[in-house]
C-alpha cells in the first residue's frame, strides 16, 4: 500500500512554520510527524502539500494510496485502522477526516459516497503552532516509547547525578558527563551523537536529537524537545526548537516554537506570562488577526531562517516570520512579518539578496550547500508575506 501525507485544513494555522515545509514535517515529541508515521507504517511516505513546496517534497501516487491527515498524530490503534482501510472507505474524528483509502482511478473525492469508520479514542492533533509546545509532553511520551521499545540503553555515565534511571535512554555516541538528569517527572531521550557539557541541568520530560548540544550549566524544564544538531543554553522551559538552530547562550525562553536555522543572540529573554496573568493573544495567518489561545503561557514563535541579535527582548506571545533579522533595545511589536529588518524604532524589508548572502554562509558552516530548490520556496515566501511588510 502506499501512504501520502496531506496538510489539512490546519496548515495555515501553522504558519510560519508551514511556509517552508509540509505539515508532516514539523518536530513534535522526539520525532517529525512524518517520521512517526514512517516508523508505524515501517514503509516510506510522500507529501501533498503547496505547489512550490512539492518540488522539495513530492508526492508519489500509485494504483492503490491512503490519503493521511499529518495534523493528527498517529498511534498503534490508529494505525491498525489505517491499515485495514479498503475502497470508499474513510477515517474520522468528529468533522475532521483522518484517513481514506483512493485510487489513482478515481478523479474526485466525494466523501457522502464513503463508509465512515469513526475513531472514538483521544488522538493528539496539532492544530495551531501553540500545539507544537503545549502537546510536547504528550508526544515525548508517545515517541519514547516507540523509540525505546525491545532496546537498551547506553549506560548512564557515573559521573552524572539521576533521578529515574529506568525512564533514561541514550544512543550510540551521546556525550554526557557531570550532568544532573531527572527523569522522575517524564522520560529524558539522549539522541545520537548529542552533548549535554558539564552542569547541565534537565527535568524531563526530554528529548535531545541527534547531534544536538547542550552548554554548561544550561538549565532545562520539560516539555522541551531540542533538534538535530541544535544547540541550547541558559534557561529554557517547555519549547521545541527544530533542527539546526542555536540558542547558545544565557537568557530565557519559555513555551516557544523556534524553526530551523534560526539564531538567538547572548541575553536574548521571550516573555511568555502577560503582567495581568490574562490569556494570550497570538497572530494568526489564517484570520490575519490576533487570535486568543486560551493558554496563560506562551512565548515566542520564530520562523526559518529568523535570527535575533544580543540582548532582545521578546513581548509575550511574538510572532516571528521567515527570515526576519531583529535588533536594538526596547520590545519590537509582537508581529514580525517575514524578511523583515528592525527592531522597536521600527523595521524595513530585508531584501532577499542580502538574506540568501546570510543563509549561504550559515549553510557553508555545516559544509551544506544553499540550492535553487531551497532559494525559490524562500523567494516564494517573499512574495507570499509581502503584504505584511509595512516598507
Amino acid at each position: 500500500m502506499n501512504y501520502i501525507l496531506f496538510d489539512g485544513p490546519s496548515r495555515n494555522n501553522l504558519l510560519p512554520f508551514t511556509f517552508t515545509r509540509p505539515v508532516a514535517d514539523l518536530r513534535v515529541g522526539i520525532l517529525t510527524i512524518r517520521e512517526k508515521w514512517e516508523m508505524y507504517l515501517k514503509t516510506t511516505t510522500t507529501t501533498v502539500t503547496e505547489d512550490y513546496l512539492s518540488d522539495k517534497y513530492p508526492m508519489v501516487e500509485m494504483d492503490e494510496n491512503i490519503m493521511i491527515n499529518a495534523s493528527f498524530l498517529p498511534n498503534l490503534e490508529l494505525v491498525e485502522m489505517v491499515r485495514e482501510l479498503s475502497e470508499n472507505q474513510a477515517i474520522f474524528k468528529g468533522e475532521d477526516i483522518i484517513a481514506f483509502y483512493t485510487s489513482k482511478a478515481q478523479e474526485d473525492i466525494d466523501f457522502n459516497r464513503f463508509e465512515a469508520l469513526e475513531y472514538n479514542a483521544d488522538i493528539i492533533k496539532i492544530e495551531y503552532t501553540y500545539d507544537i509546545f503545549s502537546k510536547n509532553e504528550e508526544a515525548i511520551l508517545e515517541d519514547f516509547g516507540l523509540l525505546t521499545k525491545d532496546r537498551h540503553s547506553c549506560p548512564i555515565p557515573s559521573s552524572n547525578n539521576v533521578i529515574g534511571a529506568e525512564h533514561i535512554f541514550i544512543e550510540e555516541g551521546a556525550i554526557v558527563e557531570y550532568s544532573t538528569l531527572n527523569a522522575s517527572t517524564g522520560p529524558i531521550y539522549i539522541g545520537k551523537n548529542a552533548e549535554l557539557f558539564e552542569g547541565t541541568l534537565i527535568r524531563g520530560p526530554f528529548a535531545i536529537c541527534e547531534g544536538a548540544g547542550t552548554k554548561l550549566g544550561t538549565k532545562i524544564y520539560g516539555a522541551t524537545t531540542i533538534g538535530p544538531y541544535s544547540k541550547v543554553g541558559g534557561e529554557v522551559k517547555n519549547i521545541v526548537m527544530f533542527a539546526n538552530s542555536n540558542k547558545g547562550h544565557e537568557g530565557y525562553l519559555g513555551n516557544s516554537v523556534i524553526g530551523e536555522w534560526c539564531n538567538l543572540g547572548a541575553d536574548t529573554n521571550s516573555s511568555n506570562l502577560k503582567n495581568n496573568y490574562a490569556q494570550v493573544r497570538l497572530w494568526n495567518y489564517e484570520s490575519e488577526g490576533f487570535v486568543n489561545t486560551g493558554l496563560q503561557f506562551c512565548g515566542l514563535m520564530m520562523g526559518d531562517h529568523s535570527k535575533c541579535g544580543i540582548n532582545t527582548m521578546f513581548n509575550t506571545g511574538t510572532v516571528v516570520g521567515v527570515s526576519a533579522n531583529v535588533f536594538g533595545s526596547g520590545f519590537p511589536r509582537n508581529f514580525i512579518p517575514s524578511f523583515s529588518w528592525g527592531g522597536s524604532s521600527g523595521f524595513s524589508t530585508y531584501q532577499t539578496k542580502r538574506a540568501f548572502e546570510v543563509v549561504e554562509r550559515v549553510f557553508s558552516r555545516r559544509q551544506l550547500e544553499f540550492t535553487e530548490q531551497e532559494k525559490k520556496i524562500l523567494e516564494q515566501v517573499f512574495e507570499l508575506t509581502r503584504p505584511y511588510r509595512r516598507a
